[in-house]
């Protein structure tokens, strides 16, 4: 091992450290409770009409509840519940388009939806549901069933979840003799492996399989709709989601989906419907179709943008509401669709999806649910319009006053069992809210609490009381249930997290003793091989290291605001121009590659330009993604022969990219090549170009471990191991990218190529041995910028729809996990980190051709691989502090930690390579080298 590689190590293993236990005290999940709401807990609430007083309690002790003869938490108002979940559905493909400023082809294709809310516009309705981020698929199905707030830490397990462990929708309906029957997308049996009474899951993580998911749905859910021997059903489709991720939402793929639902949908309606008469197995049944999150127009999702939280609901009962609901619970909004029918939407927070249907269906409430029951979607039950009192017996009162006593006294439940939730999760939890927080959500319930017992309570029991005292009171106890879970739900969204500062403050103080490490161990190289940053080669500080600090810094200080991190690629290339622009006044200045200054000033100039098309979520359709150029890299003679077979080996792989044009074409909406490939290039190439560059990095490990030689130029032998590593690594890469990957590749060659000439400007006209231990910093961070640059250009950002999911299957049509995670990783990170930091050399390697600077080539890398990783680490710094700020931030959950993760999953890859490129790199010519450093010091 060579005697500088353990300085990378120990960096590493600080940085692990400091990330681990920082990520411990700021990404801790919400404590989940291991408690379970059962029917008869409600007798412990002040609502005293939850339940007939004069049953037998003790009928309640196994807590399975027969809906025919006893009630529960409130009295069941529908029947039955089919769910249809349409992954991905945005609120645009629901709502009419003449509701949006300008009309896309995606539009108005769910027209059944739109002629049933503007026929039956009483047991129709249109919701715009709101979720919370992130907008990943478990996070969503978790809070739809729990009520509760998402934690971000789990969209680590959007693959392969984890069983939900705390109260839920599903449990209780399981629990409570609800016979749930599901099928489609088989994350569910992964959240509920043991609830439902039948299931016919299908593999969901193939996104290029538009129909395998929804064939499946069609096949079961049609023929379930006549059947008896369920209580509620869940379709689960995924076309659109895929569709999405693919091809954009703006596409013909995905307008074809949107008019199969629709297809669909008529025919679920219609089998309802002939079932729906008097006496009929659908008399009583309710019709839910939704979303679980929505998409960008680039198909993505997981972050917090209007386009991504906003989702539909569709509801519709199949009994007709007596009466129309109070102008007072009726926030719909209305306007005209395209034939000039009057349609009006609602909205509803996903986080009171799973009260509202637990209400509906006589249930208990999830007990970690702090939704509150929405008052439009429950009154389309029609068993929520008449009302029993104690006695059974229906009291002389209006369908007006039934339905708010109805309401009211379900609100009496809900606000009753969120507080208990408040209440024993701050005792049982290490943190939980504090006692000013505490104490202001107690009063607003006991305020609530007391007029229900000491007035709404006493008009209900004395019937000579004038029924026009009634409406208003209820009016005004629904209203103060409602500050109460309002006023919840806004404390849970602002202060839910547990933030651990001892442990976030630990872990900051270890990652700013790792810079300090960090900086020591460049300066002891510095001065001990008598390297100098400044161009006359004395140990002053040279303009060149005060204008690197200063554009590090600047770019570190950028991630304290919210719409720098959106504008992140933009800020890197301002950056990076800004540092072109001084290499190009050098270059006039010394009237020396003026060339390759104006070029590099271009290439930045692109790559502004295609980050901003990348920020605008059109880079699906971009029409200079259509070529696709090729490149290769010449290979060096005279070396062993396992270099030559390991080297040689990529000029293969890279002539098969030429193929790849029919793996594009076949995608193409021009050119329809698909009968060419016949299912067969579309797998086999990419997976022929994987094998072959793990076969060349086996070789080239081979190599490194049995072929042991000196050499005595250096800088040659440095060359032919960067491309033979570059060749092992970029066929892949640029496969993963698709259409752009080539035009990425030529950007990543030309700018390499500029920064390590435009570094040459001063050493070429100096004279003397001086020049040899000189080292200018600006070109590594030009290099660090650079890369940042790609991360954005290959349309990538930090947050989790960011992540192009389609890659990880580029050669696959089956999910496996560890395979395409690996694909998932070089997607994201190869040209901005893979190929950046086994480039380095490259910076370095030319500066050896002179006979007497050609000992100090490896120092000065070694030295190069410092800096490059301080620069790194310095950005995940100050993306740590940045977090740690923000912690309270509105964007903590959509913004600012996706930035966090990226950045400290980005800096523990950098770690590693810089480890290994170390050991590539250095150990079979350092001791050598250094050998005869030591000799003629």
């Amino acid at each position: 091992m060579g005697k500088r590689i353990w300085v990378h190590w120990v960096i590493m293993a600080l940085h692990v450290v400091a990330i681990v236990i920082f990520t411990r005290g700021f990404l801790l999940t919400r404590t989940e409770l291991p408690f379970y709401s059962n029917c008869s807990d409600v007798l412990q609430s002040p609502c005293s009409f939850s339940v007939n007083e004069n049953q037998n309690q003790n009928q309640n002790q196994n807590d399975t509840v027969d809906q025919n003869q006893q009630r529960c938490w409130s009295k069941p108002a529908i029947g039955r519940l089919v769910i249809i979940v349409f992954d991905a559905l945005r609120f645009d493909f629901v709502a009419p388009s003449t509701f949006f400023q300008e009309s896309k082809p995606w539009m108005d294709k769910l027209q059944f939806v739109q002629d049933l809310a503007a026929k039956n516009a009483s047991s129709a309705r249109i919701f715009k549901a709101i979720a919370d981020p992130p907008t990943t698929s478990l996070q969503r199905l978790k809070g739809l069933t729990t009520g509760g707030l998402p934690t971000f830490i789990d969209v680590g397990n959007s693959f392969g979840a984890p069983a939900i462990v705390e109260d839920n929708l599903i449990h209780q309906l399981a629990k409570n003799g609800k016979r749930v029957v599901m099928m489609g997308d088989d994350t569910w049996m992964q959240l509920f492996p043991n609830h439902f009474e039948k299931s016919f899951p299908y593999p969901s993580f193939n996104v290029r399989d538009l129909d395998t998911v929804d064939n499946g749905c069609i096949e079961h859910l049609l023929p379930f709709l006549h059947q008896e021997d369920w209580d509620v059903l869940i379709a689960h489709f995924l076309g659109v989601d895929h569709a999405g991720h693919i091809f954009g939402v703006d596409s013909v793929q995905m307008i074809e989906k949107l008019e199969q639902y629709n297809s669909i949908l008529q025919k679920v309606v219609e089998a309802l419907e002939s079932q729906s008469a008097p006496g009929g197995l659908h008399e009583n049944t309710l019709l839910l179709v939704m979303g679980d999150h929505g998409q960008t127009i680039n198909g993505d999702h997981g972050g917090g943008s209007a386009e991504e939280v906003e989702t539909s609901i569709f509801a519709l009962s199949f009994k007709n509401p007596p009466s129309p609901l109070p102008s007072e619970f009726d926030t719909s909004s209305c306007g005209l669709d395209l034939g000039r029918r009057n349609i009006c939407f609602s909205s509803i927070q996903q986080l009171d999806f799973a009260v509202t249907v637990s209400a509906l269906l006589g249930i208990p409430f999830p007990f970690g649910s702090i939704g509150r029951v929405n008052p439009q979607l429950y009154a389309l039950g029609a068993g929520t319009w008449h009302f029993e009192d104690t006695a059974g017996n229906y009291q002389n009162k209006s369908k007006l006053e039934e339905w708010m006593l109805n309401y009211a006294n379900v609100l009496c439940t809900n606000s009753w069992q969120v507080k208990r939730y408040i209440d024993i999760y701050s005792a049982s939890s290490v943190i939980g809210f504090s006692n000013e927080d505490l104490l202001r959500i107690a009063s607003m319930y006991a305020k609530a609490e007391e007029k229900w017992s000491h007035a709404t309570q006493k008009l209900l029991l004395h019937k000579k009381e004038s029924h026009n005292e009634l409406l208003p009171a209820l009016r005004r106890q629904i209203d103060l249930y409602s500050e109460f879970l309002a006023s919840v739900a806004e404390l849970a969204r602002s202060k839910w997290t547990e933030f651990n500062l001892k442990m976030m403050g630990t872990g900051l103080g270890i990652m700013l003793i790792s810079l300090l490490i960090h900086f020591l161990a460049i300066k002891k190289v510095k001065e001990q091989y008598g390297f100098s940053f400044t161009s006359s080669g004395d140990s002053g500080i040279s303009f060149g290291l005060i204008f690197s600090c200063f554009m590090v810094v600047i770019r570190a200080c950028s991630f304290l605001s919210n719409s720098f991190i959106l504008e992140e690629g933009k800020v890197a290339c301002f950056l990076l121009a800004t540092t072109a622009l001084v290499k190009m006044r050098y270059s006039i200045m010394k009237k020396k590659m003026i060339l390759e200054a104006f070029v590099f000033l271009l290439l930045i100039t692109i790559c502004r330009f295609t980050i901003e098309v990348g920020l605008s979520k059109q880079a699906p359709s971009s029409e200079f993604m259509n070529a696709y150029p090729s490149w290769m890299l010449r290979i060096a003679a005279g070396f062993p022969i396992w270099n030559f077979v390991a080297e040689a080996l990529p000029v293969v792989a890279l002539i098969l990219l030429a193929f790849l044009l029919l793996h594009w074409a076949s995608e193409s909406d021009r050119l329809n090549l698909a009968w060419v490939l016949k299912g067969t290039g579309r797998s086999y190439i990419p997976r022929l170009i994987y094998a072959i560059g793990f076969g060349q990095l086996l070789l080239l490990t081979f190599n490194q471990l049995f072929s042991k030689r000196k050499s005595s130029d250096h800088s040659n032998l440095l060359y032919i191991k960067t491309v033979a590593m570059f060749s092992a690594w970029s066929s892949t890469i640029i496969i993963l990218l698709g259409k752009q990957g080539p035009w990425v590749a030529l950007a990543f060659i030309i700018g390499g190529y500029c920064i390590m000439r435009l570094d040459n400007i001063e050493l070429d006209v100096k004279d003397g041995g001086n020049w040899k231990r000189m080292l200018d910093p600006v070109p590594v961070t030009q290099w660090s910028l650079f890369a940042v640059c790609l991360f954005f250009c290959t349309g990538h950002w930090c947050a989790f729809d960011g992540l192009r999911y389609g890659a990880a299957f580029t050669g696959f049509e089956e999910f496996l996990l560890v395979p395409q995670a690996i694909l998932l990783t070089m997607d994201t990170f190869g040209f901005s980190l893979i190929l950046p930091i086994f480039g380095v050399p490259f910076l370095v390697a030319r500066l050896g051709q002179s006979d007497k600077g050609k000992k100090f080539i490896l120092l000065r890398l070694s030295l190069v691989y410092m800096i490059y990783g301080l620069i790194m680490a310095t950005s995940v710094t100050a993306t740590i502090i940045c977090v740690t700020m923000h912690r309270r931030h509105l964007m903590v959950w959509g913004l600012f930690a996706p930035k966090f993760v990226f950045d400290v999953a980005g800096l523990i890859l950098t770690d590693i390579l810089v480890c290994l490129a170390s050991h590539y790199y250095f150990s079979e010519v350092e001791d050598d080298a250094l050998q005869d450093l030591y000799t003629k010091k």
